[in-house]
């Protein structure tokens, strides 16, 4: 088995205390190992074993490859006019979704795979080595079903999200929508699918609704997460805690009680904030703060959709997140990594210690603090998938060739 080692790094985010300083196990002047696919040594360099090639990072930071455990990318169409509408005044409702779904269903499955690997490419230029997506955007039992099969065959991470909001030859027979998404369309997306997700809130799915969604998706093998009190104060995260659901997503408005059941689900329901959709829709941000405080486990993504939440960057997330939401530069980066990794129950990434698999971002920057300090600079020069360098700008390249 090849063995590489990264020496001369400048700072190292493990995300394991153990290892180094503070939650982030922050190491100095450090060296990793990669071995076939995952790590073998992370500590300071003095201490790095032998290996086949050696790439210096020039004092530069590594961290774990982010984790993206929200976004929306089987799609189609287009929708810069809502959003310079919105700009212009217009406040944001779920109802502009019946847009893309328009455009997704006349779309063609090669459209919706280049859409989709465009999205990804995009994301791990700059650093996600793991993303989740939903379906959601075509709400028939056939389109659904090609969009779940479409990501299913690139993301391990895939989430049925038929209710996303009720397709438009339901609108006048909401209940027999629910009948549907919990029926046949559960029955041909299953397959493809880990999760199962709702859109709980006015103008999609109401509590009542969301449990027969959830717990329909549960009976087939399928975990839940819910979008919640993305709007509105309403019944989404205590139904997700309820039915410890792997997260709840969105969080902006929520009440004491709310706040208090994320925080005694021991983290097993992770609250992901998604800044990227307030900054998009000129919204109230979520108070990440006061999760924090309160002991919930807090992960941040990108929510990238075409609506919404246009973005791929979990560096800006990061960013907006310490400028808006409360959060410090250590806690920001450990919701988009280790974070996202809890929301997707999983510990094999999100972190950067011997048995991990090997997914790493390199920064052209001495300090992960850096993401937030200087937004919008492409900051991420190199990255590590699956242990195969997979992303680096030229002069990482010509580095690592050396």
């Amino acid at each position: 088995m090849t063995a590489t080692a990264i020496t001369n790094i400048g700072t190292l985010v493990t995300n394991d205390p153990a290892l180094g300083d503070g939650p982030l196990g922050l190491i100095h002047d450090a060296a990793l190992v990669i071995e076939g696919d995952h790590i073998a040594y992370a500590g300071p360099s003095s201490g790095a074993t032998a290996a086949d090639d050696r790439i210096d990072a020039g004092a530069r930071a590594v961290i774990p490859g982010f984790v993206d455990s929200h976004s929306h990318l089987l799609y189609a169409g287009d929708r810069t006019e809502e959003f310079n509408a919105r700009m212009s005044g217009r406040p944001y409702t779920a109802g502009g979704i019946q847009t893309t779904v328009k455009a997704t269903r006349t779309a063609s499955n090669n459209t919706l795979e280049a859409n989709l690997l465009r999205h990804i490419a995009e994301m791990r230029r700059q650093g996600t080595t793991t993303l989740e997506t939903k379906t959601g955007y075509g709400l028939s039992i056939d389109d659904e079903a090609r969009a779940a099969s479409v990501a299913a065959s690139h993301l391990d991470e895939v989430t049925y999200l038929g209710a996303h909001v009720v397709a438009p030859e339901f609108k006048d027979d909401p209940a027999g929508y629910v009948d549907l998404v919990t029926g046949p369309m559960l029955d041909a997306c299953a397959p493809y699918a880990r999760w199962v997700d709702v859109f709980c809130e006015r103008g999609a799915f109401d509590g009542d609704q969301a449990r027969a969604i959830l717990t329909a998706g549960m009976a087939k093998g399928l975990i839940p997460r819910v979008h919640a009190n993305q709007l509105t104060e309403g019944p989404g995260v205590q139904l997700a805690v309820e039915l410890e659901a792997a997260s709840a997503d969105h969080c902006t408005h929520l009440t004491d009680a709310d706040v208090d059941a994320l925080a005694k689900s021991g983290g097993r329901t992770v609250a992901t904030l998604l800044p990227g959709c307030e900054f998009s829709t000129r919204a109230v941000y979520p108070d990440a703060r006061r999760l924090l405080d309160a002991g919930a486990t807090v992960a941040i993504s990108t929510d990238c959709n075409p609506g919404s939440s246009y973005t791929s960057s979990m560096p800006f997330c990061i960013a907006v997140a310490v400028r808006e939401m409360g959060m410090t530069p250590d806690e920001a980066l450990w919701a988009a990594t280790a974070g996202g990794a809890a929301a997707l129950r999983r510990n094999d990434i999100g972190r950067l210690a011997p048995g991990a698999r090997a997914d790493l971002a390199m920064l052209d920057a001495p300090s992960h603090v850096h993401l937030a300090y200087r937004p919008g600079v492409p900051l991420v020069t190199a990255v590590w998938e699956r242990g195969t360098l997979v992303s680096a700008n030229r002069d990482e390249a010509a580095t690592s060739a050396r």
